[in-house]
């Protein structure tokens, strides 16, 4: 739902990869920014329309989006997928940060546009700050990405779960992707995503900095 500049480049994406695509948008002439070679459907309407959404095609859907330019219309459009039809794969594209927590919460996986580049924005003027990557459905633990103490360079990163209660997650070095293993160590540069109690995020971040191994 939406066909936006997101929505339309999502449409094209899911299509280069083979799926069978239906985009729902109340004024037709966003429509163009798919282009006339489009194989998949436009649907014209409310995009959580009961009617609308089962010409898209819905109640039969293996995932559905919600990336209009609304906020309660991506939450309702959303909720009728999930809810109505039953669709197991949903998400919404919310630009409130507040309302994405309260959806995650309800099982709903949002992209908190907004929040999401501040956030990005913030850690590349402060690289000290620590950046939320995602949020578990429940709110419970998050996946972040914080800054470590430069004096944890050689040690292994399973020194670092032990000291800190955390599981590396992954590891972003020299702008690659790695899956740490046991030997993996850390070192100076490297950016860590960890995942963590999301209470416990800021005192976690004061600690990572400031405690140093012991010698």
């Amino acid at each position: 739902m939406g066909c936006g500049r997101v929505g339309a480049t999502l449409a094209h994406s899911l299509i280069q990869r083979g799926h069978d695509v239906a985009v729902i948008d109340q004024d037709p002439a966003a429509f163009r920014r798919l282009g006339s070679d489009f194989p998949g459907r436009r649907i014209k309407g409310v995009g959580f329309d009961r009617e609308v959404m089962k010409d898209a095609g819905v109640p039969q859907a293996y995932a559905f989006a919600a990336v209009s330019s609304g906020d309660n219309s991506n939450i309702i459009a959303a909720r009728v997928a999930r809810e109505t039809f039953g669709v197991e794969r949903v998400v919404a594209r919310i630009y409130d940060p507040r309302r994405a927590e309260i959806f995650q919460r309800l099982g709903i996986p949002t992209v908190a546009t907004v929040r999401w580049t501040a956030d990005q924005t913030l850690h590349h003027l402060l690289p000290e700050g620590s950046t939320p990557d995602y949020f578990d459905p429940s709110g419970t633990l998050v996946l972040a990405q914080i800054h470590v103490n430069v004096r944890w360079a050689g040690r292994r990163l399973t020194e670092i779960e032990e000291t800190f209660g955390v599981r590396v997650a992954f590891v972003t070095r020299l702008g690659d992707a790695l899956i740490p293993t046991g030997e993996t160590v850390y070192q100076e540069g490297d950016e860590l995503h960890l995942v963590a109690p999301r209470g416990s995020l800021a005192e976690l971040e004061h600690r990572l900095d400031t405690v140093r191994p012991e010698e």
